[in-house]
């Protein structure tokens, strides 16, 4: 591999912010010179649905596939703005007293993450319905919200030493569980698409548990690794629910399947038929090993593998992935902050190594044909844009809203800009047909435009 930087173009819009709309049907893609949003119904080609060169931008998150898009820019981290795209619109915008770190959406609410609160909207009306303040220091801005209306569940970081994860009921607007995933601080979170899961790695970066919301209870634990100086940058479950990917600061991405423990030494069934009297636990291999051996080492041999693993063509770039079915065939995608899209078939019957499939840019320029290859890769290690503040100090002692639209009222006043808002998060009918491209849901864009 080549020591390129990928992170930079001509245009000099550097370091890219890159995020998956919440049933990964469409890419995000922010930089100094605007904000880029692409379909993903098809892999040959990257349709580009729309962009924006007015101001730069650090954050910018779609809902689902409406014309409801949050925007922060570089000039501006501390306004949230919520944009019509598809108009040219701003529908409302908010300002807070310190760096937005990150913004999530779902169909009910929006969650605004500062570095020690969080502002819960009705995403509706953009009212603030409750604020979680005196976190503990989240400069990361790591939160995650479940997509799920009915298990609308958000999570974010309960300690800032150790890997405890708080859950909060967004719906019902309270405190719903704590969980103590890991010993050493959180670095990644994800719900599962129903919200009843979520997976979580701390900063040590070596494995991966998958826990239940409601109680707690732990479902999964994957072993990513043994290094240590990992840094794990992304969970996502497919949109499936049978798997969960991890990415990191290394040229490997990890799948992991979510399918009931398997009796690793095989002698479950065998125990089963001729020990009908005796528990596996006490007949086994594993049983012994339980039994008679460190909690530590008994650990390791329950953690489950990858069942497979993609090598990217650069290390050190910060990137998202989604597991998503595109085209009747499952597919792996991670986009790079170095501004490129690899795409790779998943099989799930089969593991072991994925081929890379296609690659795309990012950066809005015309793709020249190729083939994937090494020669593309980059090994540069830049940091998130947006995610600093010149001034990030706390104004006083709390964190909120200091100026623009006082908490619960828009900016637009017209009543046409509240009928968007609303008709944006309309849900499709229960039990209803799935939606296959942009134009068919939400009901946001008219006609008449």
């Amino acid at each position: 591999m080549t020591n390129t930087n990928t992170s930079s173009d001509s245009n000099g819009s550097g370091t890219f912010f890159v995020n998956f709309n919440q049933d990964c049907t469409s890419l995000a893609v922010g930089s100094k010179v605007g904000y880029r949003l692409y379909s993903l119904s098809g892999i040959d080609s990257l349709e580009q649905i729309y962009s924006n060169a007015t101001e730069d931008t650090c954050l910018v998150e779609r809902l689902f596939s409406s014309s409801l898009v949050a925007v922060v820019s570089l000039t501006a981290p501390r306004t949230l703005k919520v944009c019509h795209f598809k108009k040219g619109t701003e529908i409302c915008n908010y300002s807070y007293s310190n760096t937005i770190l990150a913004v999530k959406l779902n169909r009910a609410r929006l969650v605004v993450c500062l570095e020690e609160s969080l502002y819960i909207h009705n995403i509706r009306d953009m009212k603030v319905l409750h604020t979680i303040r005196d976190t503990p220091p989240n400069p990361q801005g790591l939160c995650a919200l479940s997509i799920n209306n009915d298990n609308c569940y958000l999570a974010y970081p309960g300690s800032s030493t150790i890997g405890e994860v708080q859950i909060f009921d967004a719906n019902n607007l309270h405190a719903k569980t704590m969980i103590p995933a890991h010993e050493s601080p959180l670095a990644a979170l994800a719900f599962s698409p129903n919200g009843t899961r979520i997976a979580t790695a701390s900063e040590k970066g070596t494995v991966i548990r998958v826990f239940l919301v409601a109680d707690g209870t732990k479902l999964f634990e994957f072993r990513r690794g043994v290094k240590r100086c990992v840094a794990i940058s992304c969970l996502a479950f497919s949109m499936c629910s049978q798997y969960l990917g991890c990415s990191s600061n290394t040229e490997t991405v990890h799948v992991f399947k979510l399918e009931e423990p398997k009796d690793r030494l095989g002698l479950t069934k065998f125990f089963k038929i001729f020990s009908p009297r005796r528990s596996v636990e006490e007949t086994s291999w594993m049983g012994y090993l339980t039994n008679y051996l460190p909690t530590q080492v008994t650990d390791v041999f329950n953690q489950g593998r990858a069942f497979t693993t993609a090598h990217l063509p650069f290390y050190g770039v910060r990137n998202v992935i989604a597991i998503t079915t595109i085209q009747n065939q499952l597919r792996l995608l991670v986009a790079s902050e170095g501004g490129t899209l690899y795409v790779y078939n998943l099989d799930g019957n089969e593991g072991g190594d994925l081929a890379l499939l296609k690659q795309h840019r990012l950066d809005g320029k015309i793709e020249e044909a190729h083939k994937p290859t090494d020669s593309t890769a980059g090994r540069s290690d830049p940091q998130p844009i947006g995610r600093k503040d010149g001034g990030s100090a706390m104004l006083g002692s709390y964190a909120g809203i200091v100026k623009g639209n006082p908490p619960g009222q828009m900016s637009g006043t017209d009543s046409e800009k509240y009928r968007e808002m609303s008709a944006a998060v309309e849900s499709p009918p229960k039990g209803g047909f799935q939606f296959h491209n942009e134009q068919e849901y939400p009901p946001l864009a008219q006609k008449t435009d």
